[in-house]
């Protein structure tokens, strides 16, 4: 095996074993024995199991961000550029659908200021969202009668429940889903009064 392919093989088992066995009921031992590594060879790119815990909550908190503002960035309509970002968010978290699952379910494993630095980064990345919806408030596209913290949260549960339900082998793909999803929530989230004058 490549030395360059150690990080990349290590990480893949970890994810996968936190995922179908829990954080808590993986050790080190297993890792490197799925990942075909020794520990010597896992140690020298990672310094503890949370280490490694913690890179899958990076990765994807770092893709996830990196994307949204690119799609901000690029500037449209409102509600289109919100769509954008919806469907890239749901996309992301189907195409990463392991990490999700860890990503949900261990995140109190994290050390403390680990635990700290995720909640501040998803936070960020939540504000800019938010910071979509009361644009197109301000705008009058989408209704105000509903606090925007729970819009929000109205969103990100659907992403965060994909991991119990989504299977890549189930008819419908990942695009079809996420439009689907989208769509719901941006039919909910229109003003009534705007689409019917």
């Amino acid at each position: 095996m490549k030395d360059s392919h150690v990080a990349e093989d290590v990480t893949r088992a970890a994810v996968e074993l936190f995922a179908t066995r829990g954080y808590a009921n993986t050790s080190v031992q297993q890792i490197v024995e799925a990942a075909g590594v020794t520990k010597g060879a896992m140690y020298h790119y990672f310094e503890s199991k949370d280490d490694l815990l913690f890179g899958i909550y990076d990765s994807l908190l770092s893709l996830q961000k990196a994307h949204l503002d690119e799609i901000i960035a690029r500037g449209g309509k409102t509600d289109e550029v919100l769509r954008a970002a919806c469907i890239d968010v749901l996309e992301t978290s189907i195409d990463h659908i392991a990490e999700g699952a860890v990503f949900f379910r261990s995140m109190n494993m994290l050390s403390a200021p680990r635990q700290q630095d995720v909640t501040r980064r998803r936070r960020g990345y939540h504000d800019e969202f938010a910071a979509l919806i009361e644009r197109g408030q301000r705008e009058g596209k989408f209704r105000d009668d509903i606090p925007v913290a729970l819009l929000v949260a109205h969103f990100f549960s659907d992403v965060h429940y994909l991991s119990h339900w989504y299977s890549p082998e189930g008819p419908e793909g990942k695009t079809l889903i996420a439009e689907q999803i989208t769509d719901l929530f941006l039919t909910g989230l229109r003003r009534t009064d705007a689409v019917h004058p």
